[in-house]
């Protein structure tokens, strides 16, 4: 008998990431924090889509990652992570420290 791992809650980020797109990605990922169902379930952030990722893309993802740990969800694992945008979380120091992982 198997143990079956809950599936992750996903936030998908497409596109630029502008000022404006920052809060409702925060009020997004509550939302789906929110749902019946997800109480346990890990989450992610998939980043495939997400073009010129700049400083916003990384203030995004910190208060995204915020969201999830005052949400008691531990770190926000991110999927498909740009190479442009992985360098700027690096250089800011933030792959580490906001709690932020690769999904495997």
């Amino acid at each position: 008998m198997g143990v079956e791992a809950t599936p992750p809650i996903t936030l998908v980020v497409t596109g630029p990431v502008t000022r404006a797109d920052v809060p409702e990605l925060c009020a997004a990922l509550d939302r789906l924090l929110a749902a019946p169902g997800h109480a346990a379930a890990p989450v992610e952030c998939d980043l495939t889509g997400v073009v010129r990722p700049g400083l916003t893309a990384v203030e995004a993802l910190a208060r995204l990652s915020l969201t999830a740990r005052r949400a008691g969800r531990g770190p926000l694992r991110l999927r498909g992570t740009p190479p442009e945008l992985r360098t700027l979380l690096d250089l800011v120091g933030l792959a580490g420290q906001a709690g932020l992982t690769e999904a495997p």
